[in-house]
């Protein structure tokens, strides 16, 4: 089952499709990564409050501050004081690190597909799809 959350106004800038089976925490953190680094979110851009995030996703308010503490931690939220928390001038990490992460990320989705049954083929094209 999705839910799938798109907001109109201004209280959620991000959307997001919340799958069952999935961490929350994992989902929004992976929505507004992707918000951020495709342009969707941009530096200096209001974040919604912890309160706002768990009303509008419907998740609790323990989990919506974990999202935004994990957000920050990564570099790609700041919270100012009198101000509230905001998109962060996010730059990518050093050529080592993003390997390292990448290789990570890539050896589960051969693993993945391979279960799956898709060949190569499939793969580069459903990455081609999604590189944008």
């Amino acid at each position: 089952m999705c839910t799938t959350i798109t907001s109109t106004h201004v209280l959620l800038p991000f959307s997001i499709t919340l799958r069952t089976g999935r961490p929350l925490h994992d989902q929004v953190v992976f929505a507004v990564t992707k918000a951020v680094v495709i342009g969707q979110l941009q530096v200096g851009d209001r974040f919604p409050s912890v309160r706002t995030l768990s009303q509008e996703l419907k998740i609790n308010p323990n989990t919506a501050q974990k999202v935004v503490t994990t957000l920050v931690e990564r570099g790609l939220l700041e919270v100012q004081p009198g101000i509230g928390t905001t998109v962060a001038a996010w730059r990518p990490a050093a050529s080592s690190a993003r390997r390292a992460v990448l290789h990570d990320h890539i050896e589960r989705l051969v693993v993945d597909a391979k279960r799956l049954g898709l060949d190569l083929g499939d793969v580069l094209e459903l990455i081609r799809r999604e590189w944008k």
